[in-house]
């Protein structure tokens, strides 16, 4: 069944945003966190700030992963780069900085990680942030070993990264399953379907993989039903449970 599906570099168990439960999401010492539990491939949201620095954040507003309040579309990267983006999380990350998507694209290049990178638009901001993450992915990952895989909510941004950079692979996130997944795959020219676990079945999976796309289940916390997802063939699963469910356990 699969000498008919796309090319698939990546691992099969993928550290969302970064460090999952473990370190504050979205940030490098997040990635790290990722890294030292064996992860070798990292999901994680870029939005663009006021002034049009990508970095990397996945609520609209600020105020549950920083000490700041209001919305991300309206702050400059300067003002982004003054916040505390770890003390929600604990003590111990008091201080971590917002990153840039370019910071972590030479992380994760560096150390052999591979990226599922959202592109995670503040609201009306969908096409110019898909053109920006797609072309400034082009660029931080030339010559890379690995593409990054982009994938969006908003079909509006994948459009516009499909148009601006069609070499580097794509996946639609999907809420629920919509029963004309095939046609919006083929519309974004992608290479998976990315689905809330709770969607996922059997012969889901084995629609996806006979229609000739890969398949990856968010947010996988639960061991047992990880497993299972991995026995019936899923090609990736997302997971904050980075100690329970992890490439050497």
């Amino acid at each position: 069944m699969t000498a008919n599906l796309p090319s698939w570099p990546y691992s099969r168990y993928i550290a969302h945003r970064g460090g999952g439960r473990l370190a504050p999401e979205n940030t490098l010492a997040a990635m790290r966190v990722g890294a030292a539990h064996g992860f070798t491939m990292f999901e994680y949201d870029v939005k663009l700030s006021s002034d049009n620095v990508l970095v990397l954040m996945h609520d609209d507003d600020v105020d549950r992963t920083s000490n700041g309040q209001g919305p991300a579309a309206a702050k400059p990267y300067a003002e982004l780069a003054q916040l505390d983006f770890g003390g929600w999380h604990s003590a111990a990350y008091a201080g971590e900085p917002l990153p840039t998507f370019a910071a972590v694209a030479r992380y994760t290049v560096a150390n052999g990680i591979a990226s599922n990178v959202e592109i995670k638009p503040c609201p009306g901001r969908e096409a110019e942030t898909g053109r920006a993450v797609a072309l400034a992915a082009r660029q931080l990952w030339q010559g890379a070993d690995t593409a990054p895989l982009l994938s969006s909510f908003a079909e509006e941004a994948l459009a516009a990264a499909r148009k601006a950079a069609p070499e580097l692979p794509r996946a639609l996130l999907v809420e629920k399953v919509p029963a004309d997944w095939r046609e919006r795959l083929a519309k974004y020219d992608c290479v998976a379907l990315n689905i809330n676990q709770k969607d996922a079945t059997r012969e889901l999976i084995d629609a996806v993989h006979a229609a000739g796309y890969r398949i990856a289940a968010w947010t996988v916390n639960d061991p047992e039903r990880a497993r299972l997802l991995l026995d019936w063939g899923i090609d990736g699963i997302f997971t904050d449970e980075l100690a329970a469910i992890r490439p050497a356990a």
